[in-house]
C-alpha cells in the first residue's frame, strides 16, 4: 500500500525501476485486476525477481537539470571551469544572431513545461529541427537525446525546417520544448549504476495508460533526492498483459524519523528532574575486538580524526569580539528596518487620512453648492425666500446704478428704469408662484407627518429598562382615519375605486351628527352622483379638495379622533352648540370606539 511519502510514477513500457532511483507506481484506483503478489507465485503471472532483468544502470552524466528563470545566467556548483563556460556562452548568441541577420530569421519562444520556463531565440528559417535542438542543448545544459519540439500540436521531425512549417519572416512563434528524461534513461550506457541525485530533476511528467482503455493521463511526480542508503528489495507485481512492473511503496524514499514527546529534552521537567544512580546488570555482554593476524576486521567505515590548531585565549577573545560585532550589525539592521517600516506605515496612514479628508471636504463643498442651487430653484422655507428677495434687491440696485452711471438722456433713462421695473415685477411674480407651491407642498408634508404621528404606537418602558410598542384603541382609530384620508388624496383612481373610498368615508363620518359631518356627507353624495353621471374627474378637483379638507377637520377634532388632543393649542368646547340629544348620541359612539 502507498505510504505518506512521495512516490514517483513512470510509464511501465519505457523504463525499468531501480532500487536507488524512484520506483514506478500506479494509482490505487487503476491497479490491474489480474495482478497478484509475488510471494504467492501465481500460475498466470511471473513473479518479479530480486532485481529486474531489464534494469539498466544510470549513466554518470546528469539526465536532467531543473530549469528556472535564474539558472540561465547563474553558474552551477560543478566547478570553476563550468562556471566560466556558462559566462562565456551568452557571448556566442549575439554573434550567431549577427550572422543570421542577413538571412530570413524569426523569433522563437521555447516553452518548457511544467515549469512554464520560456527561452527566446532568433533562429534562421533555413535551419532544421536537429540543429535547433543541438543549440538549445548547449544553451540550456540538457542532454540532446531528451529534447523534442512540438509546433501546432505536432511533434516535429529532425529534418524539418522552419521554412517548411510555413513560418513567416520576422514573425514570433511559440513552440513547446519537450524534455523527455525517459528517453535519456533508455539510451544510457550500461556502465556504473551510480546515479548523481544532485543532478536529478525535482519533478518529472509521467504518462499513465489505464488498463480499462481510457484516455492517457499526464501526472507530475515529485522526486525525493535525499535517498542515501540502499533500500531493501521487497518484491512486487508484474502484469502479463502489458509487462508493467510495480514495486512496493516502501522502496521509494527514506522513512521520516519518528519523534516522540519524550524525546523533547528542552522542557521544565527534564531540566529540573531529580537524578538518581542505579546499578543494573545488562542482559548481553559487550566487548572490543582488536586486530590480530588471524582475524579480518571491517575498516571501510572507519574515520581518522585529526585535532585542529590550538586556539589561545587571546584568539578566542578576538573571535568572540568579531562575531559579537556581526550580531550587533544584524541586530541594528533589523531594528532600523522595523523603524523604517513603522515610519512608512505612518506616512501611508497620514497620506490616506489627508486624501480622505480632501475628498470629504470636496464632497461637503459639492453638497453645499447643490443645496444652495436647490434652495434657489425650489425654495421651501422662509430663509430660502429671504435669500431670493435679498438677491433680487441687490440685483435691482446694481442695475439702477448702471443705468444712472451710463450717462443716458432723461427719456432714455426713464425708459430703462421702466424696463427694469417690469423685469423686477416678473421676478416677484415668479417668487410668489414658488411661494404658493412651497406652501402647498409644506402643508401636505405637515399633514402627513401629523397623521403618522397620531397613528404611531405608544412606546412604553417596562421594569427591566427595555421599551415596548403598544397599539391602543386611540392609535388604531387614528390609523384607520389616516388611511381613509390618504385614499381621498390618491389620484388616478377608477370610478369604482373612488366610489368605494367615498362610501367608507361616509360610513365613518355618519357615526356622529353635527354640521361638519352633515356637510361632508352632502359633498360625498354630490361627488358620487356626478361620477355616476359620467362627469370628467378633472372638473371635480375643487369638490374633491373640499371633501378632503372637511375630512381633515374631522380627523383633527378630538371628539372624533381622541389622538388629536395632543395637537390642540387651545382646547375648544365643540359640543356646546349641539342639541342635548346629539351630544348624548356622540358620547355613546365615543364610548363604543374606546
Amino acid at each position: 500500500q502507498p505510504t505518506d511519502e512521495t512516490q514517483a510514477e513512470t510509464q511501465p513500457e519505457e523504463t525499468q525501476p531501480t532500487d536507488e532511483t524512484q520506483a514506478e507506481t500506479q494509482p490505487k484506483e487503476t491497479q490491474p485486476t489480474d495482478e497478484e503478489p509475488v510471494s504467492e507465485q501465481p500460475t498466470d503471472e511471473e513473479p518479479a525477481s530480486e532485481q529486474p532483468k531489464d534494469e539498466e544502470p544510470a549513466s554518470e552524466q546528469p539526465m536532467y537539470e531543473e530549469l528556472h528563470a535564474e539558472s540561465a545566467s547563474a553558474p552551477t556548483e560543478e566547478g570553476d571551469g563550468q562556471a566560466d563556460a556558462q559566462t562565456e556562452e551568452p557571448h556566442s548568441e549575439p554573434a550567431l544572431a549577427a550572422g543570421e541577420a542577413h538571412g530570413a530569421t524569426c523569433n522563437c519562444i521555447f516553452i518548457i513545461l511544467p515549469e512554464n520556463y520560456k527561452h527566446t531565440k532568433t533562429v534562421s528559417l533555413s535551419r532544421d529541427v536537429n540543429e535547433i535542438l543541438d543549440e538549445l542543448s548547449l544553451e540550456l545544459h540538457i542532454d540532446r537525446r531528451a529534447l523534442g519540439l512540438v509546433f501546432d500540436e505536432m511533434r516535429l521531425d529532425g529534418d524539418q525546417t522552419l521554412e517548411s512549417l510555413g513560418i513567416a519572416v520576422g514573425s514570433t512563434v511559440e513552440m513547446l520544448l519537450i524534455v523527455d528524461i525517459e528517453e535519456v534513461t533508455m539510451h544510457s550506457t550500461s556502465g556504473s549504476a551510480h546515479v548523481d541525485h544532485s543532478k536529478m530533476p525535482n519533478f518529472i511528467d509521467v504518462e499513465v495508460m489505464p488498463d480499462d482503455g481510457g484516455p492517457k493521463r499526464i501526472i507530475s511526480v515529485y522526486i525525493e533526492n535525499t535517498q542515501t542508503q540502499k533500500m531493501p528489495w521487497l518484491g512486487g507485481y508484474r502484469n502479463k498483459k502489458n509487462g508493467a512492473t510495480y514495486l512496493h511503496a516502501t522502496c521509494q524514499t527514506d522513512r521520516k524519523p519518528k519523534v516522540y514527546e519524550k524525546d523533547k529534552k528542552y522542557t521544565r521537567d527534564t531540566q529540573t528532574y531529580e537524578m538518581k544512580t542505579r546499578t543494573q546488570q545488562s542482559v548481553r555482554d559487550g566487548g572490543t575486538q582488536m586486530a590480530r593476524p588471524d582475524l579480518l576486521l571491517e575498516d571501510s567505515m572507519d574515520r581518522e580524526m585529526v585535532a585542529g590548531r590550538y586556539m589561545t585565549s587571546e584568539e578566542h577573545h578576538q573571535l568572540r569580539v568579531k562575531k559579537t560585532i556581526v550580531i550587533q550589525r544584524y541586530t541594528r539592521g533589523c531594528k532600523a528596518r522595523k523603524r523604517a517600516r513603522e515610519l512608512r506605515r505612518k506616512r501611508e496612514e497620514r497620506q490616506y487620512f489627508l486624501q480622505e479628508e480632501a475628498q470629504r471636504k470636496q464632497a461637503e463643498a459639492e453638497e453645499r453648492r447643490r443645496k444652495e442651487i436647490e434652495r434657489r430653484m425650489r425654495p421651501r422655507t422662509t430663509a430660502d425666500f429671504e435669500i431670493l428677495y435679498n438677491e433680487l434687491e441687490a440685483w435691482r440696485l446694481q442695475e439702477t446704478q448702471k443705468i444712472n452711471e451710463a450717462g443716458l438722456l432723461e427719456g432714455e433713462r426713464r425708459a430703462a428704469l421702466r424696463q427694469l421695473l417690469h423685469k423686477e415685477t416678473k421676478l416677484l411674480q415668479t417668487i410668489d408662484r414658488l411661494k404658493i407651491a412651497a406652501n402647498a407642498e409644506n402643508r401636505d408634508v405637515r399633514i402627513a407627518h401629523t397623521l403618522s404621528d397620531m397613528a404611531a404606537p405608544k412606546a412604553w418602558e417596562i421594569s427591566d429598562g427595555t421599551g415596548v410598542e403598544v397599539h391602543t384603541p386611540f392609535t388604531t382609530r387614528a390609523k384607520e382615519l389616516m388611511q381613509l384620508y390618504n385614499g381621498l388624496r390618491l389620484p388616478l383612481l377608477t370610478t369604482d375605486e373612488r366610489l368605494d373610498v367615498l362610501l367608507h368615508v361616509k360610513w365613518t363620518v355618519k357615526e356622529f351628527d353635527c354640521n361638519l359631518t352633515r356637510e361632508t356627507v352632502e359633498l360625498i353624495d354630490r361627488e358620487a352622483d356626478l361620477l355616476n353621471r359620467g362627469r370628467d374627474p378633472r372638473s371635480m378637483d375643487g369638490l374633491r379638495r373640499r371633501v378632503a379638507n372637511l375630512f381633515l377637520q374631522f380627523i383633527e377634532t378630538p371628539e372624533f379622533n381622541p389622538e388629536a388632543t395632543r395637537y390642540q393649542i387651545v382646547p375648544g368646547d365643540f359640543e356646546m352648540d349641539l342639541p342635548e340629544q346629539t351630544r348624548l348620541r356622540n358620547a355613546k359612539n365615543t364610548q363604543t370606539i374606546t
